[in-house]
């Protein structure tokens, strides 16, 4: 594969941009869920034989590039039994000026949510957090929750939007993104 020389400066501006995200130390972290740690029966869904409480865990991030414009917060499965995954939580358009999202932001009636932002629709078929609940039986599933410091302000998405849409936009406005990877099973 021969590179041209601007696809190499591309390539190197991207890496140079990866670099300095990770030196920022963007990061997310919650007081409800742990990095490696199994999802408490608070934050599993309520319904399709589960029986948790499907509250949205409080998240706070720091260490965001200067040049991020708003964010995003997902939640995705990438071991459901789907062939593509699951979206259990897509909230996109939150200002840049906000660092945290508080417990239960994930319900739509609640109006926790930061204002401006939208709650696109999950796998579940409705905008706002629908909790883990894997099929009996399966190991335990990994729920990895990113924030994406995003470079525009304002991602065209409405509640109907689909996660894969969201997902979409996410890549081709991503400055740099944070994660933090819990597991739950049944």
């Amino acid at each position: 594969m021969k590179l041209t020389t601007g696809c190499l400066t591309a390539a190197l501006s991207l890496a140079a941009l990866a670099t300095n995200a990770h030196a920022a130390g963007f990061k997310v972290t919650s007081p409800d869920v742990t990095n490696g740690g199994t999802i408490k029966a608070e934050q599993v869904f309520n319904n399709f034989g589960c029986t948790g409480n499907n509250i949205s865990p409080e998240l706070n991030w720091s260490g965001a590039p200067s040049a991020a414009k708003s964010f995003a917060v997902t939640v995705y499965d990438p071991d459901a039994p789907t062939g593509s995954g699951f979206w259990h939580w897509l909230i996109v358009n939150v200002p840049a000026s906000v660092t945290s999202l508080p417990k239960n932001a994930g319900d739509p009636k609640a109006d926790l949510a930061p204002k401006g932002s939208v709650q696109a629709r999950t796998d579940y078929g409705a905008p706002g957090y629908g909790g883990p609940c894997p099929p009996k039986g399966d190991k335990p599933h990994r729920y990895i929750f990113t924030v994406f410091a995003v470079d525009t302000d304002k991602l065209d998405i409405t509640p109907e939007t689909s996660g894969a849409v969201v997902g979409f936009n996410l890549h081709f406005h991503t400055l740099a993104k944070a994660t933090l990877t819990a597991r739950y099973g049944r």
